[in-house]
């Protein structure tokens, strides 16, 4: 069905997996007066996918998500968490995560992921794979890609107008001149001073045990951590339950609360719904800060 356009932005919300707790969240959340006037919703599910679930489903809800965003009716998107393995015992083998589904149907390369916190801010190098595959995959590139992509949001849709970022190293102490490892000295500080010669205060490699205590104090807007776990622990030790993951990159704003399925407590009523209303404010206010920079036809 076609959705009605406004000044506020159209939000888009995919529910996720139907056994978990993806439709309690989005339905407590909605009913927050914290969100519920900030924009248009349009919940993209399936009440009879309900009983049971299905793994294509939730495939079938961004799929849905997309077409409407191709088309120009939403603003912004909004997913709630699926379940990996599901999806892929439902036939997609290939199934790393939505993130990459949705850089992969929107023919986005460069794209990464922010965890947002108040103001800390966390973006990842590298996502979904196993620690003893971290240095193979880090590269100049990726981390310049990933300096620069923080930066640029950074500015235009949270408004700071000269970004301060911190980069983690990856070994102990950053390796200690080679001590404990090379990636420093071989793919981030010549990232660094890449980003250096068109960017200003981008500071590193720091230690992984140090720059997140200096961004806790202000010293950094964000923090570029090469892995997943060690941008995800000390965030999730300050925002386990309002943390949001923003997608950088992409051509639309999309935003999920940062938690799992949490399939245990699924249709039990007590889920918290906090991470949920905290990634669709976020979503409402990115995508307004876009309609205002670069106003649509009507």
């Amino acid at each position: 069905m076609p959705i009605s356009r406004s000044n506020k932005p159209t939000v888009l919300i995919t529910m996720g997996d139907p056994l978990g707790i993806g439709p309690e969240v989005t339905v407590k959340a909605l009913a927050s007066r914290k969100i519920s006037r900030l924009a248009n919703y349009f919940v993209i599910g399936d009440a009879r996918a309900l009983h049971p679930g299905s793994g294509k489903g939730p495939i079938e809800y961004i799929d849905e998500a997309l077409r409407l965003l191709k088309k120009g009716e939403a603003d912004a998107l909004v997913t709630a968490p699926v379940n990996k393995s599901s999806i892929r015992r439902a036939g997609i083998s290939n199934f790393r995560g939505q993130t990459e589904y949705l850089a992969e149907h929107t023919g986005t390369k460069n794209y990464a992921m922010m965890f947002v916190g108040g103001r800390f801010k966390v973006t990842l190098v590298t996502r979904h794979i196993a620690l003893k595959d971290v240095p193979s995959a880090l590269s100049i590139d990726s981390i310049y890609k990933t300096i620069i992509l923080t930066h640029k949001y950074l500015k235009k849709f949270f408004g700071i107008r000269n970004p301060k970022i911190g980069v983690a190293g990856l070994n102990p102490h950053s390796g200690e001149e080679g001590l404990f490892g090379d990636e420093e000295a071989s793919y981030i500080i010549p990232a660094i001073r890449k980003a250096g010669r068109s960017l200003k205060c981008i500071s590193g490699p720091i230690p992984p045990d140090v720059v997140f205590y200096n961004a806790l104090n202000k010293k950094f807007d964000a923090v570029i951590s090469m892995y997943h776990d060690q941008g995800l622990i000390p965030f999730k030790m300050l925002y386990f339950k309002s943390g949001v993951n923003l997608t950088l990159g992409l051509p639309f704003i999309r935003t999920s609360p940062d938690h799992g399925t949490a399939s245990d407590i699924a249709g039990k009523g007590i889920a918290d719904p906090t991470s949920m209303i905290e990634a669709i404010r976020l979503a409402c206010r990115l995508a307004l800060k876009k309609m205002t920079c670069s106003p649509r036809a009507n």
